[in-house]
């Protein structure tokens, strides 16, 4: 199993701080090993990023809510996430929240996903297949009716080479569908990109949602990563209700140094055309779809 690398180990603050109850729409946690043991076959593993390092680096950047990712390395296996969950939330106001991985839908009882309803888990991501978890035809659909019973969102990784050929299986669902990642559209290609030309399309049936991040690996050109900034103010255009942001912190799979949490809210700032819609992006939007609006 290759080595990545592992997360910028001193965060700055953005310059501004962003609004109250900014959220941090995807950041995931792993380890420590002794703990949390690696599933058989997982497709990678991270240093160690604790929930107690994450609770650290959003108070560093003004963040007060966040949605923890069921990463693959873990499979079915949501400990790690309900114990990260019970450690930020505590006995105070729920500021947390999860996404399970697709996984569980298949592979676990009614009683198991309760219990991560009841612990704040509010979807499930389908990961891509080079990340060694897939499901079959007849496996996605038992997954989709069990998220439809739960009240649930469905959340779409992307494939390295981009959503587009990905999405049929997604396009007729009911329920919000956010696809991460800004869909892996090439930014070098604007509209011509088929990722971005399928993702405007899905807008506008009005449940499918897009999460603002992955911006150091969608870059051709490197930081400051002026070459995402088009790509993300065109998803902006097209859904400014239904954009969120994500960290995507401690930045899996990293193969170059990851970069600063601050530098990256601060590239948000650049890809929002004014405050009224970066607090949507960062507070009203998140706070519709995952829920904290109504805990």
């Amino acid at each position: 199993m290759p080595d990545y690398l592992p997360f910028n180990p001193h965060p700055r603050a953005p310059v501004p701080l962003p609004p109250p109850l900014a959220c941090d729409s995807q950041f995931h946690v792993f380890g420590p090993r002794e703990r949390y043991p690696v599933r058989p076959g997982a497709a990678y593993e991270m240093p160690t990023a604790t929930w107690q390092v994450a609770k650290a680096l959003h108070a560093t950047l003004g963040i007060e809510r966040g949605v923890i990712v069921q990463a693959t390395t873990y499979g079915a296996d949501h400990t790690v996430v309900l114990d990260a969950l019970e450690g930020l939330n505590g006995r105070g106001p729920r500021r947390y929240l999860a996404c399970a991985n697709a996984a569980v839908l298949v592979e676990r009882d009614d009683a198991y996903l309760q219990k991560l309803h009841d612990a704040g888990v509010r979807g499930a991501r389908f990961t891509r297949g080079g990340l060694g978890i897939s499901l079959s035809a007849n496996e996605q659909a038992r997954a989709f009716a069990r998220i439809k019973d739960l009240g649930w969102y469905v959340k779409v990784q992307p494939e390295a080479n981009g959503i587009a050929e990905q999405l049929a299986a997604f396009e007729d669902l009911e329920v919000p569908v956010l696809l991460d990642h800004m869909g892996r559209a090439d930014p070098s290609r604007g509209d011509a990109d088929p990722s971005l030309a399928r993702m405007l399309e899905l807008f506008r049936r009005g449940n499918f949602w897009v999460m603002l991040s992955l911006s150091e690996k969608l870059s051709k050109t490197g930081a400051p990563w002026n070459d995402v900034v088009p790509l993300a103010q065109r998803l902006i255009e097209a859904a400014p209700d239904r954009c969120v942001w994500g960290s995507d912190w401690p930045h899996p799979v990293s193969v170059k140094q990851p970069p600063n949490e601050g530098e990256l809210l601060e590239l948000l700032y650049r890809f929002a055309p004014d405050a009224a819609t970066l607090h949507k992006i960062l507070v009203d939007n998140p706070a519709r779809l995952f829920g904290f609006q109504t805990l």
